[in-house]
């Protein structure tokens, strides 16, 4: 803080959230002076903060300043940064705090010696950082007095309470979040809906949608929750897949504000919490027709969710109606990923002209199909052995530069030869040797050998010179079977010519 507002502090009588006599006894903890109790974090265990050794392209001035911070005790930090002459800027200080929450006492040190630099006038977000700062560290103390500064500065806001709420959350002090919300006025912000959304989020986020259900209860009786209230109450739930607090909580959104289109989030966060328990799906899909009668719909969070549960439990029906649940509508168009998952679940079923049919279809939506779409249809062709349709999906996806991979494309060379069809399986060698730099030895051997049992014994002694010539390992065994046919087919000579190259690899 600065020598200013330290002198200010003794005769401020602003609230706290432990300013009454009621509390007093059960926060004793909270008697220490603030810098005693910035130097009692040492003994604390810490969270893990970023810091500048996180950032390695900060800027030297910067850099240097978070070291002397980070491993400076804090009664030298000042003596320190003056001895090296530093001169800062206000996005220097904000840059600084950012990257020394782990060192609190330290950083306010560093803050107070830049306030004497820039005449008092640090940022309205530099004070929020030294706030959020020492409220991550449990230094409420500090914190609340750094607050008071800042309600003397004129400079509080609403961004400055959403971060107290974030720590006394984190720091499993739920109730004083709700005293913090209640005093919120005496420092010059609104306890309006706003706040109330924020309050709500920071308890949520940290899996206490119960306390946030609790404190709406109370808080609704002066502030009318707005749907922003309710998403954010849903998405909990959602998060800690709580069911039936998900149902009491839509319930009373549909009565008390009623059907919105424009509440996706809410709709979203609803299902998804429906889908998770067992017989949720089904349940879910009666919500949904629920929400096209009042012309209310969820949104791509929802249905890449369901999709997803499809896929997972190979549900080839229920990914059916949530897919014409999506198209039916004007507003909204599935996305490549979506597709990919029908294209996905499709193919391992097996119902390779639905998986197709769902490829050609992506473009008359205006998404196009992935190396992911293709990937994904091919492999479960080569595990199925369907050769006609692999060669056309593969001739498609190089021509769209949808890239097989190579795991792919080694299985699909095998069934090829195999299957008694060299052209093809040559065709996928020349697009593996041109694409791929490495692991090619045990493929580039198996097309050599499999030439040679299919009595193609010129291609194979071509492909063994390619090889060799690209210093891709043949291997002896390979090299023993080929001479066996060029010896028993008379052409000795090319026998010879080969061993040559070979040996001098």
């Amino acid at each position: 803080m600065t020598r200013q507002s330290k002198r200010r502090h003794g005769r401020d009588r602003s609230p706290s959230p432990l300013s009454s006599k009621k509390h007093h006894h059960q926060h004793r903890s909270h008697g220490k002076s603030p810098q005693r109790q910035i130097h009692d974090v040492g003994k604390q265990q810490r969270p893990n903060f970023i810091s500048y050794l996180d950032s390695p392209n900060l800027p030297s001035k910067i850099k240097l300043i978070c070291e002397i911070v980070a491993n400076t005790p804090s009664l030298s930090v000042e003596k320190l940064l003056d001895d090296n002459s530093i001169r800062v800027s206000q996005e220097d200080v904000e840059q600084v705090l950012k990257l020394s929450y782990g060192y609190p006492a330290s950083a306010v040190k560093f803050f107070r010696w830049a306030g004497y630099q820039l005449n008092d006038r640090h940022t309205p977000y530099a004070w929020n950082l030294v706030v959020d700062l020492l409220g991550k560290n449990s230094l409420f103390d500090a914190m609340w007095d750094a607050i008071k500064s800042m309600k003397e500065e004129g400079i509080l806001s609403l961004a400055t309470f959403a971060s107290v709420f974030s720590s006394y959350v984190l720091g499993g002090r739920v109730e004083e979040t709700f005293m913090t919300f209640e005093v919120m006025d005496q420092y010059g912000i609104p306890r309006d809906i706003v706040a109330l959304n924020s309050l709500l989020s920071a308890i949520c986020r940290d899996g206490k949608a119960e306390k946030a259900d609790e404190f709406l209860r109370i808080a609704k009786d002066k502030i009318k929750p707005d749907s922003d209230s309710f998403a954010i109450l849903l998405e909990g739930w959602e998060n800690e897949g709580n069911v039936g607090g998900a149902k009491r909580t839509f319930g009373e959104m549909v009565v008390e504000i009623g059907w919105d289109p424009r509440n996706v989030p809410a709709y979203d966060s609803f299902l998804c919490t429906l889908i998770k328990s067992p017989s949720g799906f089904h349940e879910a899909l009666k919500f949904l027709n629920t929400m096209k009668e009042r012309r209310c719909s969820p949104g791509v969070k929802f249905f890449g969710f369901a999709l997803e549960d499809c896929v997972r439990k190979s549900d080839a029906r229920g990914a059916a109606l949530l897919w014409e649940a999506m198209t039916v509508r004007s507003d909204f168009r599935p996305d490549t990923q979506m597709y990919n998952m029908m294209i996905s679940l499709h193919s391992h079923l097996a119902n390779f002209d639905i998986a197709r049919r769902y490829l050609d279809e992506m473009v008359c939506d205006g998404v196009f199909p992935d190396s992911k779409s293709y990937n994904t249809l091919f492999q479960c062709l080569i595990k199925s052995r369907k050769l006609i349709e692999l060669s056309s999906v593969f001739t498609e996806m190089v021509k769209n530069e949808c890239l097989p991979t190579q795991v792919n494309c080694i299985d699909a060379v095998r069934l090829n030869l195999d299957s008694g069809d060299p052209y093809m399986a040559i065709k996928i060698w020349k697009f593996m040797i041109e694409n791929y730099q490495s692991d090619l030895e045990e493929t580039g051997n198996f097309l050599v050998s499999g030439l040679r049992d299919c009595n193609r014994v010129q291609e194979a002694v071509k492909y063994a010179e390619d090889m060799i010539d690209r210093k891709i390992k043949l291997g002896s065994s390979t090299l023993s079977k080929l001479k066996q046919s060029l010896v028993k087919a008379g052409k000795g000579p090319v026998y010879d010519e080969l061993l040559r190259k070979w040996k001098l690899r």
